[in-house]
């Protein structure tokens, strides 16, 4: 009873009878072919000269003669066939069904008097031509039932893709009322100088008297710049949500597509619908893609240009008085056109960095505050285990970390899920799979503990939390993870000869013992180049150039790829430099390591055995070494005191 009511509601009386109509005509059509077939007689070819004898035979009954052909219509048999019988009892056809064959038409005398000899009765059709309806048939139902076809699927397309002709013209911004995004600033958390800034333009929304009575003006537009996963979607969002205005989102390169033209008129869409929707605000994610500098250099494309002169106009001409802010995000607020970042168009622009420790633990409130935890998590001790993560990378260890407690079979989320997470993310999951063989554990074990003594040595190095050497599916054999005790911003020369010194030490662990050199120290090297190379280029930290920039760092929120500010000669001592800074590393690396060769022994056996150990088993093995090493000093050296002086008398 419910389903046809539902679908008498869907199917309204008027589009009910035209459909049951089609489908009568479309079935009586149908039909009408199927009886048609089945009644017809099916026409053979013969030869004309076997038509000649069947008329001498007396076996025609009539023919129809046109200008090329002769239908021949056989005399009937008596037998009648079961197709025939049943065409009668229809009612369809002749009572007698006669066959039918054809011939081509021959310009014979003697045709005619033989067809009246036998008394075969023949005939031709009359040809009526009518040119006015012979054009409309051939000519004008061809074009109006085209142009039918194609009105039809430009409006079914125009409504998929936002109207126009194809919608190719169109602005396919989302507009997101307050109740749909959902977001406020509460849902943002780590960036509270980006949501500073950003207030004050919720504020003008709300109330724009108290700016215009003092004489401000509205910023047209503010550009959020930072890394990828730091929330810069999320606040333009979070501004909407605040404002409870329209919200209009879209991508830069949704304005750009092959044809030369659509991207300025989709700007010029997206700016009418938007003041006929003020206040609201237009959000334009990755800007970048169209807002590169105009350098007509190789590359440069003539679309993309006239979308950014286009988008450049339109936020010179619109009244900011009315309420419309546009705000973009990019990753590369380096290669953007100067013209797009001056005064006026986008007056602000806000830094959304990477959080720092409070921010990590805030975003880390905020993501866990949906999720069931144990009553002893510690974030605070997650958020210092997770330096230079992005609010994304934070969002995915808490998820993880749930994700492992169900796996677990347990119903709230515990600190031993959380840093398990950590981990995942940073080097990936166990793999258990992957056996190593005695050598190689050995080699790995030897290897991590040379790292982490390298650390405990070091005045300048964060502490040693967990040495492990289960393989993980990033590709690490094992690994060494520190965490820092407070944040830092800032490292001076020696912390950083200090890390490349703990980078070095699993090479040098390798060798002291084994006496050879493996490919687990790959990364190593290349974060000890690195750091050794940005020393001398970037920080001015070279006794040989001083304070000299050599590189400069472009794409700083995305690869930070390198470009060289020097000569080819001048590359070639920077080389030589970081293979001096890097040797004189590895060999305070040797001799760390060979002044703590028995603390290394032991710890790499433990480790061996356990495969896993923490920072506090790490730190109570090296300090009783270390004890036992000092009394045994002591010992020794007092037994020296206690013995009595020789007597060199004699000698004299």
């Amino acid at each position: 009873m419910n389903n046809n009511d539902n679908n008498k509601k869907n199917l309204p009386p008027a589009r009910s009878f035209i459909v049951f109509l089609i489908i009568s005509i479309v079935a009586t059509v149908i039909l009408n072919l199927v009886i048609t077939s089945i009644s017809a007689p099916k026409a053979q070819e013969i030869l004309y000269s076997d038509f000649m004898q069947m008329v001498e035979d007396d076996q025609v009954e009539e023919v129809i003669i046109t200008a090329d052909k002769i239908q021949i219509y056989k005399k009937p048999s008596e037998e009648q066939s079961t197709t025939d019988k049943l065409m009668q009892l229809w009612g369809v056809g002749n009572s007698e069904q006669r066959e039918l064959y054809y011939t081509g038409y021959l310009n014979d005398p003697r045709l005619f008097d033989l067809l009246d000899q036998h008394g075969v009765k023949y005939s031709t059709p009359i040809q009526y031509s009518n040119p006015f309806l012979e054009f409309l048939l051939t000519w004008i139902l061809p074009l109006v039932f085209i142009y039918g076809m194609f009105f039809l699927l430009s409006k079914s397309l125009s409504k998929k893709m936002g109207g126009g002709v194809m919608g190719i013209g169109q602005s396919k911004a989302k507009m997101y009322m307050q109740n749909k995004t959902g977001i406020t600033f509460r849902d943002v958390a780590g960036q509270e100088e980006a949501k500073e800034s950003l207030n004050e333009i919720v504020d003008f929304l709300h109330n724009p008297s108290k700016y215009t009575a003092i004489g401000a003006k509205q910023p047209k537009g503010a550009l959020l710049v930072g890394p990828p996963g730091t929330g810069k979607t999320l606040l333009a969002k979070a501004v909407a949500g605040e404002a409870n205005v329209p919200f209009f989102s879209l991508s830069g390169s949704e304005f750009v597509e092959m044809f030369v033209g659509v991207g300025a008129s989709r700007v010029r869409d997206l700016f009418k619908q938007a003041s006929q929707n003020a206040p609201c605000i237009i959000f334009i994610d990755e800007i970048d893609a169209i807002g590169k500098s105009r350098d007509n250099q190789i590359g440069s494309n003539d679309e993309r240009e006239q979308t950014l002169n286009q988008l450049l106009a339109e936020m010179d001409g619109f009244d900011s008085s009315k309420g419309v802010v546009i705000l973009a995000a990019t990753n590369r607020p380096e290669i953007l056109d100067k013209a797009l970042l001056r005064p006026g168009r986008f007056d602000r622009r806000i830094i959304v960095e990477k959080p720092d420790l409070k921010g990590r633990e805030a975003i880390l409130r905020v993501h866990a505050k949906n999720v069931k935890t144990a009553p002893n998590v510690d974030l605070h001790d997650m958020a210092l285990a997770t330096s230079g993560a992005v609010g994304a990378d934070l969002a995915n260890m808490v998820n993880e970390a749930a994700l492992r407690a169900v796996r677990l079979g347990r119903n709230v989320v515990t600190q031993e899920d959380l840093m398990e997470a950590v981990e995942v993310i940073i080097a990936g999951k166990e793999k258990k799979d992957r056996i190593l063989s005695e050598q190689e554990k050995h080699i790995v074990a030897y290897h991590e503990v040379g790292h982490a003594l390298a650390t405990a040595v070091s005045k300048n190095c964060d502490p040693v939390q967990k040495i492990t050497i289960v393989p993980r599916t990033m590709g690490a054999l094992g690994y060494t993870m520190q965490k820092p005790e407070e944040e830092k911003y800032l490292m001076n020369k020696d912390e950083m000869l200090d890390e490349i010194v703990v980078f070095l030490a699993g090479r040098a662990a390798e060798e002291i013992v084994f006496g050879i050199k493996t490919t687990g120290a790959a990364n190593d090297i290349e974060r000890a180049t690195e750091m050794a190379r940005n020393m001398i280029t970037l920080y001015g930290m070279s006794d040989k150039f001083g304070m000299m920039a050599l590189e400069s760092i472009q794409n700083r929120y995305l690869d930070g790829r390198r470009v060289s500010n020097c000569s080819a000669e001048t590359q070639t001592l920077i080389d030589a430099e970081v293979s001096k800074t890097l040797q004189s590393c590895y060999d305070r690396a040797v001799a760390i390591l060979k002044d703590n060769r028995e603390a290394l022994d032991k710890i790499s056996e433990f480790l061996i055995d356990k495969e896993t150990i923490t920072g506090k088993q790490f730190m109570d093995i090296f300090n009783d070494v270390k004890a036992s090493l000092e009394s045994g000093e002591t010992a020794e050296s007092e037994t020296e005191e206690t013995q009595p002086p020789e007597d060199n008398s004699s000698e004299q």
